[in-house]
């Protein structure tokens, strides 16, 4: 089969993008190349956290904290005020490299979300690396998935498991676990800049290293070992590059085409397409690494999430929930 070629979303970037590539890169690129200390990292995430917590509010969507209980490993949950009975569900896992981040520093972002879908997120708490490597993060998705199937009587039907940059690795890996263990499958999958080959085997790792606005092709080859431990970096559920996608749900992945993981994305599409999985692929120029979080200030990302609400409504359209 042919390699599918991804769509550009835009032959020009914004004048937005340039600018909010220029002040992530003055961020985040002095780190790029230093010694990762997992610690640092999450205390820094998410800062500063006065904007970011204006921009959650400013989607209108409702959040809670839900405590670790049977079954939920804890974490938040959202809801758009006016949700209907068949709005579809999202179990969205946050990224971080494994290492940082949780379901606050996301709730802008799937605040976002939801208010286009019309529905409502659960964002679990997973436990993070290195304190808990591979496969702590998909133990805790597991559990988080079997929880609104059993306990908030969730359709799958109308389930949708999304996820950005490591939340995306995860996504994936998850979904591969469940259609290994014959359980029931969610309707669709979302991945943003997911980060899907702990082998660090890409060429975008070399070819953007110096583009990306957040990460060097040697942040990528460090902060693999964390999650991996002691494991296979070749294995699906680490790397979900490797895995077999036959059977597996709609997928839709969206990237930046100059950040390093450009094809970690491209790669994983190419293989569940290749396995007659119905895929959509977009890249987007000049974006930084998630770029969906500033939907208030840049076209791309409300583009973006956009086209990410069509696809959960072609795919979670005419269903209840249970």
């Amino acid at each position: 089969m042919e390699s599918m070629r991804p769509l550009l979303a835009a032959s020009r970037p914004s004048w937005q993008a340039h600018l909010v590539h220029w002040l992530v890169a003055a961020r985040m690129r002095p780190h790029a190349l230093r010694p990762i200390d997992p610690l640092w990292v999450r205390a820094n995430m998410g800062k500063p956290r006065g904007p970011r917590r204006l921009m959650a509010r400013s989607t209108g969507a409702r959040f809670a904290v839900r405590p670790a209980t049977r079954g939920w490993p804890g974490g938040e949950h959202l809801v758009w005020p006016a949700a209907s009975p068949g709005a579809p569900t999202l179990l969205y896992l946050h990224g971080g490299g494994y290492i940082a981040c949780s379901p606050e520093t996301h709730r802008s972002l799937v605040g976002s979300l939801v208010r286009r879908t019309g529905g409502e997120a659960w964002v679990p708490q997973y436990r993070l690396a290195p304190e808990h490597p591979h496969p702590a993060a998909l133990e805790d998705a597991l559990s988080a998935y079997r929880f609104l199937l059993r306990d908030q009587r969730v359709a799958p039907e109308q389930l949708v498991v999304a996820g950005d940059s490591a939340g995306g690795g995860l996504a994936l890996a998850l979904v591969l676990a469940l259609r290994d263990a014959g359980e029931p499958l969610p309707a669709a999958v979302v991945t943003f800049c997911p980060w899907t080959d702990m082998a660090a085997t890409g060429a975008s790792l070399y070819e953007n290293s110096e583009r990306c606005a957040m990460f060097a092709g040697e942040t990528i080859r460090r902060a693999a070992g964390f999650y991996v431990g002691n494991g296979d970096p070749s294995a699906p559920t680490v790397s979900p590059l490797y895995g077999d996608y036959r059977g597996f749900p709609p997928l839709l992945v969206h990237a930046s085409a100059d950040e390093v993981l450009r094809d970690d994305a491209v790669r994983v599409a190419e293989r569940a397409r290749e396995a007659g999985v119905r895929v959509e692929c977009a890249l987007w120029p000049r974006v930084p690494h998630v770029w969906q979080f500033f939907a208030a200030v840049l076209p791309e990302a409300r583009e973006s999430l956009t086209r990410t609400r069509d696809f959960i409504a072609r795919h979670t359209a005419g269903r209840s929930s249970a």
